[in-house]
Protein backbone atom coordinates (compact mmCIF):
# COMPACT_ATOMS: atom_id res chain seq x y z
CA UNK A 1 0.00 0.00 0.00
CA UNK A 2 2.99 2.26 0.68
CA UNK A 3 4.63 1.77 -2.22
CA UNK A 4 1.53 2.26 -4.68
CA UNK A 5 1.06 5.74 -2.71
CA UNK A 6 4.49 6.23 -3.47
CA UNK A 7 4.83 5.60 -7.38
CA UNK A 8 1.49 7.80 -7.91
CA UNK A 9 2.79 10.40 -6.32
CA UNK A 10 6.07 10.14 -8.08
CA UNK A 11 4.12 9.76 -11.60
CA UNK A 12 1.03 12.19 -10.86
CA UNK A 13 1.25 14.95 -13.80
CA UNK A 14 -1.27 18.03 -14.79
CA UNK A 15 -1.38 16.84 -17.92
CA UNK A 16 -2.29 13.61 -20.08
CA UNK A 17 0.65 12.15 -22.22
CA UNK A 18 2.72 15.51 -23.89
CA UNK A 19 3.12 15.83 -27.58
CA UNK A 20 6.59 15.96 -29.16
CA UNK A 21 6.31 19.31 -29.59
CA UNK A 22 5.85 20.07 -25.50
CA UNK A 23 8.74 17.71 -24.72
CA UNK A 24 10.90 19.30 -27.01
CA UNK A 25 10.38 23.15 -26.39
CA UNK A 26 10.45 21.60 -22.49
CA UNK A 27 14.32 20.76 -23.06
CA UNK A 28 15.20 23.56 -25.40
CA UNK A 29 15.82 26.39 -22.45
CA UNK A 30 18.78 26.21 -20.13
CA UNK A 31 16.90 27.07 -17.36
CA UNK A 32 14.86 24.27 -17.52
CA UNK A 33 17.67 21.71 -17.92
CA UNK A 34 19.49 23.12 -14.87
CA UNK A 35 16.15 22.87 -13.06
CA UNK A 36 15.65 18.89 -14.21
CA UNK A 37 19.28 19.05 -12.76
CA UNK A 38 19.03 20.06 -9.62
CA UNK A 39 15.36 18.36 -8.44
CA UNK A 40 17.41 14.64 -9.73
CA UNK A 41 18.23 13.83 -5.78
CA UNK A 42 15.58 15.54 -4.24
CA UNK A 43 12.20 17.36 -4.16
CA UNK A 44 11.68 21.34 -3.74
CA UNK A 45 9.57 23.26 -2.74
CA UNK A 46 8.65 26.85 -5.04
CA UNK A 47 9.97 29.02 -2.33
CA UNK A 48 13.13 26.65 -1.81
CA UNK A 49 13.56 26.60 -5.87
CA UNK A 50 13.34 30.49 -5.97
CA UNK A 51 16.20 30.25 -3.57
CA UNK A 52 18.37 28.17 -4.81
CA UNK A 53 17.92 30.10 -8.98
CA UNK A 54 18.04 33.49 -7.03
CA UNK A 55 14.18 34.15 -9.10
CA UNK A 56 10.59 35.70 -7.75
CA UNK A 57 8.10 33.01 -7.87
CA UNK A 58 6.49 34.58 -11.16
CA UNK A 59 9.33 34.02 -13.32
CA UNK A 60 10.10 30.68 -12.16
CA UNK A 61 6.63 29.29 -12.31
CA UNK A 62 6.08 29.76 -16.08
CA UNK A 63 9.02 27.27 -16.78
CA UNK A 64 8.01 24.45 -14.33
CA UNK A 65 4.64 24.49 -16.06
CA UNK A 66 6.74 23.63 -18.87
CA UNK A 67 8.31 20.72 -17.20
CA UNK A 68 5.11 19.50 -15.89
CA UNK A 69 3.10 19.63 -18.62
CA UNK A 70 6.35 17.78 -20.52
CA UNK A 71 5.72 15.23 -18.35
CA UNK A 72 9.10 15.36 -16.67
CA UNK A 73 8.52 17.17 -13.37
CA UNK A 74 5.41 16.35 -10.67
CA UNK A 75 4.33 18.29 -8.52
CA UNK A 76 2.55 18.04 -4.30
CA UNK A 77 0.60 19.75 -2.02
CA UNK A 78 1.90 19.22 1.08
CA UNK A 79 -0.04 21.55 3.89
CA UNK A 80 0.64 25.14 2.62
CA UNK A 81 3.53 24.43 0.31
CA UNK A 82 4.20 22.93 -3.07
CA UNK A 83 6.99 20.60 -3.70
CA UNK A 84 8.48 19.39 -7.19
CA UNK A 85 10.16 16.30 -8.26
CA UNK A 86 11.25 14.62 -11.12
CA UNK A 87 8.27 12.20 -12.68
CA UNK A 88 9.09 8.55 -13.38
CA UNK A 89 9.16 8.69 -17.31
CA UNK A 90 6.27 7.12 -19.21
CA UNK A 91 3.86 6.39 -22.10
CA UNK A 92 4.66 6.56 -25.94
CA UNK A 93 7.86 9.50 -25.17
CA UNK A 94 9.47 7.44 -22.34
CA UNK A 95 12.26 6.49 -24.35
CA UNK A 96 13.07 10.24 -25.17
CA UNK A 97 11.92 11.71 -21.97
CA UNK A 98 14.52 9.30 -20.54
CA UNK A 99 17.45 10.42 -23.07
CA UNK A 100 17.20 13.74 -22.15
CA UNK A 101 17.14 13.18 -18.17
CA UNK A 102 20.23 11.26 -18.49
CA UNK A 103 22.10 13.69 -20.79
CA UNK A 104 21.09 16.26 -18.48
CA UNK A 105 22.50 14.14 -15.72
CA UNK A 106 25.78 13.57 -17.46
CA UNK A 107 27.00 17.61 -16.02
CA UNK A 108 26.71 19.12 -12.60
CA UNK A 109 24.83 21.13 -11.18
CA UNK A 110 26.39 24.34 -11.54
CA UNK A 111 28.26 26.68 -8.97
CA UNK A 112 25.69 28.88 -8.29
CA UNK A 113 22.71 26.25 -7.80
CA UNK A 114 24.85 24.20 -5.08
CA UNK A 115 25.20 27.03 -3.32
CA UNK A 116 21.58 27.50 -3.45
CA UNK A 117 20.89 24.45 -2.60
CA UNK A 118 23.39 24.49 0.73
CA UNK A 119 21.31 27.56 1.79
CA UNK A 120 18.10 25.53 1.28
CA UNK A 121 19.91 22.71 3.30
CA UNK A 122 20.65 24.87 6.02
CA UNK A 123 17.37 26.33 6.04
CA UNK A 124 15.74 23.30 6.53
CA UNK A 125 18.38 22.19 9.33
CA UNK A 126 17.77 25.63 11.20
CA UNK A 127 14.14 25.14 11.23
CA UNK A 128 14.35 21.78 12.30
CA UNK A 129 16.91 22.84 15.61
CA UNK A 130 13.84 25.64 16.14
CA UNK A 131 11.13 22.80 16.13
CA UNK A 132 12.71 20.84 18.57
CA UNK A 133 14.15 23.61 20.22
CA UNK A 134 10.39 24.64 21.04
CA UNK A 135 8.59 21.11 21.37
CA UNK A 136 11.63 18.86 23.18
CA UNK A 137 9.15 17.91 26.20
CA UNK A 138 6.12 17.67 23.64
CA UNK A 139 7.93 15.66 20.94
CA UNK A 140 7.57 12.23 22.32
CA UNK A 141 3.23 12.67 22.29
CA UNK A 142 3.65 13.70 18.52
CA UNK A 143 6.20 11.08 17.51
CA UNK A 144 3.59 8.22 19.10
CA UNK A 145 1.06 9.25 17.17
CA UNK A 146 2.83 7.84 14.38
CA UNK A 147 4.33 4.77 15.66
CA UNK A 148 5.02 3.58 19.31
CA UNK A 149 8.95 4.07 20.27
CA UNK A 150 8.44 0.43 22.08
CA UNK A 151 8.01 -1.32 18.92
CA UNK A 152 11.06 -0.30 16.82
CA UNK A 153 13.65 0.05 19.63
CA UNK A 154 12.44 -3.65 20.59
CA UNK A 155 13.48 -4.58 16.88
CA UNK A 156 16.30 -2.81 17.04
CA UNK A 157 17.81 -4.39 20.17
CA UNK A 158 16.53 -7.30 18.74
CA UNK A 159 18.78 -7.52 15.87
CA UNK A 160 21.65 -6.14 17.80
CA UNK A 161 21.31 -8.81 19.88
CA UNK A 162 22.04 -11.65 17.19
CA UNK A 163 25.06 -10.16 16.30
CA UNK A 164 27.49 -10.48 19.38
CA UNK A 165 27.46 -13.45 22.30
CA UNK A 166 29.40 -10.96 25.10
CA UNK A 167 29.25 -7.01 24.24
CA UNK A 168 30.51 -4.23 22.09
CA UNK A 169 33.57 -2.47 22.65
CA UNK A 170 31.21 0.75 21.44
CA UNK A 171 27.92 1.98 20.20
CA UNK A 172 26.72 4.86 19.01
CA UNK A 173 23.11 5.96 19.07
CA UNK A 174 22.23 9.24 16.09
CA UNK A 175 20.21 11.23 17.09
CA UNK A 176 19.34 9.59 20.88
CA UNK A 177 16.43 12.29 21.33
CA UNK A 178 15.28 11.85 25.16
CA UNK A 179 17.69 8.90 25.51
CA UNK A 180 15.01 6.48 26.49
CA UNK A 181 17.11 3.30 24.72
CA UNK A 182 20.26 4.68 26.39
CA UNK A 183 20.18 2.11 29.36
CA UNK A 184 19.75 -0.90 26.93
CA UNK A 185 22.46 0.04 25.23
CA UNK A 186 23.93 0.17 28.35
CA UNK A 187 23.87 -3.16 28.62
CA UNK A 188 25.32 -4.26 24.72
CA UNK A 189 28.31 -2.06 25.53
CA UNK A 190 31.40 -1.10 27.22
CA UNK A 191 31.23 2.80 25.91
CA UNK A 192 28.14 4.21 24.23
CA UNK A 193 28.23 7.80 22.70
CA UNK A 194 24.89 9.69 22.21
CA UNK A 195 24.60 11.98 19.46
CA UNK A 196 22.34 14.93 18.66
CA UNK A 197 21.96 17.90 16.62
CA UNK A 198 19.41 19.68 19.38
CA UNK A 199 20.85 20.94 22.74
CA UNK A 200 17.32 20.19 24.64
CA UNK A 201 16.76 16.88 23.74
CA UNK A 202 20.62 15.84 24.41
CA UNK A 203 20.43 17.89 28.15
CA UNK A 204 16.70 15.50 28.11
CA UNK A 205 19.38 12.44 27.03
CA UNK A 206 22.13 13.35 29.63
CA UNK A 207 19.69 13.39 32.75
CA UNK A 208 18.03 10.49 31.92
CA UNK A 209 21.34 8.04 31.70
CA UNK A 210 23.13 10.33 34.28
CA UNK A 211 23.52 7.31 36.24
CA UNK A 212 25.24 5.16 33.65
CA UNK A 213 29.20 4.64 33.07
CA UNK A 214 31.15 4.87 30.57
CA UNK A 215 28.52 7.66 28.24
CA UNK A 216 29.41 10.41 26.67
CA UNK A 217 26.95 13.11 25.04
CA UNK A 218 27.75 14.93 21.80
CA UNK A 219 26.49 17.95 20.67
CA UNK A 220 25.96 17.63 16.52
CA UNK A 221 25.42 15.63 13.69
CA UNK A 222 27.47 12.37 12.16
CA UNK A 223 29.98 15.04 10.93
CA UNK A 224 30.78 16.21 14.56
CA UNK A 225 32.04 12.22 15.40
CA UNK A 226 33.61 11.68 12.00
CA UNK A 227 35.50 15.02 12.62
CA UNK A 228 36.79 13.76 16.18
CA UNK A 229 37.75 10.32 14.82
CA UNK A 230 35.19 8.21 16.35
CA UNK A 231 34.83 4.38 15.74
CA UNK A 232 32.63 2.21 16.87
CA UNK A 233 31.34 -1.16 16.45
CA UNK A 234 27.62 -0.43 15.93
CA UNK A 235 25.43 2.27 15.30
CA UNK A 236 22.09 2.82 15.78
CA UNK A 237 19.68 5.63 14.18
CA UNK A 238 16.29 5.25 15.21
CA UNK A 239 13.81 7.99 13.26
CA UNK A 240 16.34 10.27 12.43
CA UNK A 241 16.84 10.13 8.73
CA UNK A 242 13.62 12.00 8.52
CA UNK A 243 14.49 14.66 10.64
CA UNK A 244 17.94 15.45 8.64
CA UNK A 245 18.81 18.05 5.12
CA UNK A 246 20.69 15.40 3.83
CA UNK A 247 19.76 12.27 4.88
CA UNK A 248 22.38 9.97 2.47
CA UNK A 249 25.09 12.11 4.07
CA UNK A 250 23.98 11.29 7.12
CA UNK A 251 24.48 7.53 6.76
CA UNK A 252 27.30 7.61 4.81
CA UNK A 253 28.93 9.34 6.97
CA UNK A 254 27.73 7.39 9.73
CA UNK A 255 29.04 4.54 7.73
CA UNK A 256 32.02 5.82 7.54
CA UNK A 257 32.27 5.83 11.59
CA UNK A 258 32.29 2.20 11.50
CA UNK A 259 34.95 -0.16 11.87
CA UNK A 260 35.41 -3.21 9.99
CA UNK A 261 32.30 -5.76 10.11
CA UNK A 262 30.58 -3.44 12.13
CA UNK A 263 26.50 -2.64 11.92
CA UNK A 264 24.36 0.27 11.39
CA UNK A 265 20.61 -0.67 12.08
CA UNK A 266 18.12 2.30 10.82
CA UNK A 267 14.78 2.20 11.97
CA UNK A 268 12.43 4.76 9.36
CA UNK A 269 9.09 5.40 7.80
CA UNK A 270 8.25 3.71 4.65
CA UNK A 271 7.33 6.56 2.19
CA UNK A 272 3.92 8.14 3.53
CA UNK A 273 1.33 11.18 2.51
CA UNK A 274 1.05 12.11 5.76
CA UNK A 275 1.92 15.84 5.58
CA UNK A 276 0.93 16.94 8.80
CA UNK A 277 4.10 15.27 10.19
CA UNK A 278 5.74 18.39 8.98
CA UNK A 279 4.62 20.29 11.32
CA UNK A 280 3.56 18.64 14.50
CA UNK A 281 6.70 15.84 14.46
CA UNK A 282 9.42 18.66 12.71
CA UNK A 283 9.64 15.72 9.64
CA UNK A 284 11.35 17.08 7.04
CA UNK A 285 10.59 14.23 4.81
CA UNK A 286 7.49 12.08 4.34
CA UNK A 287 9.88 8.85 5.09
CA UNK A 288 11.59 6.80 2.78
CA UNK A 289 11.00 3.48 0.25
CA UNK A 290 13.59 0.75 1.43
CA UNK A 291 15.21 1.05 -2.31
CA UNK A 292 16.41 4.48 -1.83
CA UNK A 293 18.23 3.06 2.19
CA UNK A 294 19.41 0.53 0.68
CA UNK A 295 20.87 2.42 -2.50
CA UNK A 296 22.60 5.36 0.17
CA UNK A 297 23.89 2.11 2.30
CA UNK A 298 25.36 0.41 -1.29
CA UNK A 299 27.02 3.48 -1.93
CA UNK A 300 28.50 4.55 1.21
CA UNK A 301 30.08 0.76 1.17
CA UNK A 302 27.47 -1.05 3.84
CA UNK A 303 25.60 -4.43 2.63
CA UNK A 304 21.66 -4.95 3.74
CA UNK A 305 21.69 -7.61 6.07
CA UNK A 306 18.35 -8.04 7.66
CA UNK A 307 14.79 -6.00 6.86
CA UNK A 308 11.69 -5.96 9.35
CA UNK A 309 8.64 -3.97 8.47
CA UNK A 310 5.99 -3.29 10.67
CA UNK A 311 2.76 -2.37 9.98
CA UNK A 312 0.42 0.40 12.53
CA UNK A 313 -2.95 0.33 12.42
CA UNK A 314 -2.89 4.04 11.24
CA UNK A 315 -1.67 3.19 7.83
CA UNK A 316 1.98 3.87 8.83
CA UNK A 317 4.67 1.34 8.15
CA UNK A 318 8.01 1.42 9.78
CA UNK A 319 11.44 -0.16 8.18
CA UNK A 320 14.29 -1.60 10.53
CA UNK A 321 17.35 -2.42 8.19
CA UNK A 322 20.33 -3.44 9.18
CA UNK A 323 23.02 -3.10 7.61
CA UNK A 324 26.76 -4.70 7.92
CA UNK A 325 30.36 -2.94 6.85
CA UNK A 326 31.87 -5.05 3.55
Amino acid sequence: MVATARIVDLVSTDAAAPPLATLLKAASDELRLRILRVLAQDSFSVSELCTIFDLRQSALSHHLKVLIEAGLLSRRKEGTAIFYRRALTGGPLQQLQSQILQHIDEAPVAPDNALGIQRVQRQREENSIAFFKGNAQRFRKHQELIVPWADYSDMTLQLLDRLEEGTFDSVIEVGVGEGWLLPDLHKRALSVTALDLSQEMLTLARQHARHLPNMSFVHGSTDVLVQQGHQADAIVANMVLHHTPEPEKVLAEAASLLRPKGHLVISELCAHDQAWAREHCGDLWLGFTPEQLEGWAHRAGLSLAASVFLAQRNGFQIQVQHFKRC
